[in-house]
C-alpha cells in the first residue's frame, strides 16, 4: 500500500453506539486527574470527592426534603417515598425511592428533582435516583408531621 491510499484516522469519529472520542487510535489518551467538576451552580473542587470523605445521611435528607409533589403540600421524605439512601466513600449516593402511584402525574421530574438536590451537597459526586415499585407506598409511610399536615389521622 503506497503512502497516498493510507487514511489517517479521522479525530471525532464515533466509535460505537453511545460512544465518542476525540482521539486518535494511535494517541494514548492521557489519565490526568480532574482539577474540579462543572456543575450548574458552579464548579467543585475535584479533591473534595477524593479526600475520601462521604456525605452524611441527614445532609442527604435534607437536601431531599426540598423536594415537593406538587400535588401534595409535604416533602416527599416526610411523605415516605424515600425507601433507602446509599452513601459511598468516592462521594456517590445512591437514593431508592417510589411514587404514590404507579401513574403518578410528576413521576418523570420528582426523580430529576432528588437528584439535582442531592447532587448539590459539596461532598456528593454523583446521584443516582432508582425507583422502586416493591413494597407498594400506603399512607403508613407518611410520618406524624405530613399526616397533621395533611389531616389523616
Amino acid at each position: 500500500m503506497d503512502e497516498k491510499n493510507q487514511v489517517e484516522p479521522a479525530i471525532g469519529m464515533a466509535e460505537g453506539a453511545g460512544h465518542f472520542s476525540l482521539e486518535t487510535e494511535d494517541t494514548p489518551s492521557p489519565k490526568a486527574e480532574p482539577v474540579s467538576t462543572w456543575t450548574p451552580d458552579g464548579e467543585k473542587p475535584a479533591d473534595a470527592a477524593a479526600s475520601g470523605s462521604m456525605p452524611d445521611e441527614d445532609t442527604v435528607i435534607a437536601a431531599i426534603a426540598t423536594v415537593y409533589d406538587p400535588e401534595i403540600p409535604v416533602n416527599i421524605y416526610e411523605l415516605g417515598l424515600i425507601y433507602a439512601i446509599d452513601l459511598h466513600e468516592d462521594g456517590s449516593v445512591k437514593v431508592e425511592m417510589t411514587l404514590t402511584a404507579p401513574n403518578c402525574p410528576s413521576a418523570q421530574e420528582l426523580p430529576v428533582q432528588v437528584k439535582e438536590a442531592v447532587e448539590k451537597i459539596d461532598m456528593v459526586t454523583t446521584a443516582t435516583v432508582e425507583i422502586v415499585w416493591e413494597p407498594p407506598w400506603d399512607m403508613s409511610r407518611m410520618s406524624e408531621d405530613a399526616r397533621l399536615a395533611l389531616n389523616m389521622f
